[in-house]
């Protein structure tokens, strides 16, 4: 059988020489009993070339199972695929066969290979060389006869290296490999499947097919699809669905164009990702650089008056379009918590007293806040209560910035 009538029989579209390798291969091993590893992203197509080994095997008449392996809750994946007696667990209430059971003579197609369990690897690599296996909670050693193939979209290699892959295995399993290449790396399939997609959906709904125009299918291909060709049939599926129309005499085929398909284009949410500039230097101009600066600029005025809010220095002011309160660090976390009547003042409400004069030059951050703290001591008697509520600050912080000839003060 050639390529091209295992493509139509399989329903797989495209003629990119990276598909027509994968499925060349697969021809070449089915005759073997060979295990075999597919490798790709999700929904690249891995299935189908599992599939095209066993109808090109020795084993086309027996059975063809296809097992999720993350599918399976840890304490079920070898119940699933081993089986188990009566009572072997909670649950357990009858005897039961497994995959490896059922495939007797055929094919186990295991998806998702990575996320099996190490000990369900270790069951798996006993199979894969001699055939036996044991049902869950059974002592009795039991004998199948299935051809493996596994498939998987990370790096086996890599999960063996963080041990979270078995070696061996890994081996066993890697000997004959597939690997499907993903929608993006064959970009001239891309319309080739849309006009498949909406055609079998058009004569399902008898709905007009839509085709695009030529600028609308370069919009198409130059999206990445990193749900590959199932992400691309669900979307031209759901595009036909709002475009199209019931077939009439005088209508039988819609055309999009780039606008109107732009609506529809996929739209990945999540935070943007650092992107490498590969164009060598900045890329941003002078007036991109001003606003990002502005922007640096208002942040550390934000943090240096939030500093000063927390370590008692001169009130200072937040912009007005922050409505924010004194922060409680002061206190947060000692022995003794303010009254749950004091009361602090607001910053954007607190007036530095009028006989304020500037600060001398070569003053610290630290004379600045002790003579803050004298002057309202002064204004109230030595009052500290009353010179923590103006400055906004707690009595604790008053006490702490003050030398000890001053802590004699009233309080």
């Amino acid at each position: 059988m050639d390529i091209q009538s295992l493509k139509n029989k399989f329903d797989i579209i495209g003629n990119d020489p990276s598909l027509n390798l994968a499925i060349e291969t697969a021809v070449r091993l089915a005759p073997t009993d060979l295990s075999v590893l597919i490798t790709g992203e999700t929904g690249a197509g891995k299935e189908n070339i599992a599939r095209i080994i066993h109808q090109n095997s020795l084993r086309k008449r027996g059975k063809f199972f296809t097992v999720n392996c993350g599918a399976f809750a840890e304490g079920l994946i070898n119940s699933e695929l081993f089986g188990h007696v009566k009572g072997s667990f909670t649950g357990a209430s009858e005897t039961r066969s497994g995959y490896f059971e059922e495939a007797n003579g055929g094919t186990l197609f295991l998806d998702e290979i990575a996320e099996l369990p190490l000990l369900s690897q270790a069951l798996l690599l006993r199979v894969l060389q001699n055939g036996e296996y044991r049902k869950v909670g059974s002592n009795k050693v039991e004998t199948t006869d299935v051809r493996v193939i596994a498939a998987t979209n990370i790096d086996l290699y890599e999960a063996v290296k963080m041990g979270k892959f078995r070696e061996d295995l890994y081996f066993r399993l890697s000997s004959a490999r597939i690997r499907v290449p993903s929608l993006s790396e064959r970009r001239d399939d891309i319309y080739l499947l849309f006009r498949k997609f909406t055609s079998d959906f058009s004569d399902k709904y008898g709905m007009c097919k839509v085709a695009l125009t030529d600028d609308a299918q370069q919009m198409l291909k130059s999206y990445r699809w990193p749900g590959n060709v199932r992400q691309l049939m669900g979307f031209t599926e759901a595009l036909t669905a709002q475009e199209s129309m019931k077939i009439t005499p005088t209508s039988q085929r819609i055309v999009i164009d780039a606008a109107t398909l732009a609506g529809y284009m996929p739209r990945e949410e999540g935070p943007n990702l650092p992107a490498l500039y590969e164009g060598g230097g900045s890329s941003l101009n002078d007036e991109e650089k001003q606003i990002i600066f502005k922007a640096l600029l208002d942040l550390k005025q934000k943090v240096d008056a939030l500093e000063a809010e927390i370590h008692g220095t001169a009130p200072a002011r937040l912009p007005h379009h922050e409505e924010q309160r004194p922060m409680e660090a002061e206190w947060q976390g000692e022995a003794e918590a303010p009254s749950s009547t004091k009361s602090f003042v607001p910053v954007e409400d607190y007036s530095e007293p009028e006989d304020q004069s500037a600060p001398e030059e070569g003053m610290t951050m630290k004379d600045i806040r002790l003579e803050n703290i004298k002057r309202a001591l002064e204004k109230h008697g030595g009052n500290r209560k009353a010179a923590a509520e103006e400055l906004g600050i707690s009595e604790r912080t008053i006490y702490r910035n003050l030398p000890e000839e001053f802590r004699k003060t009233k309080k």
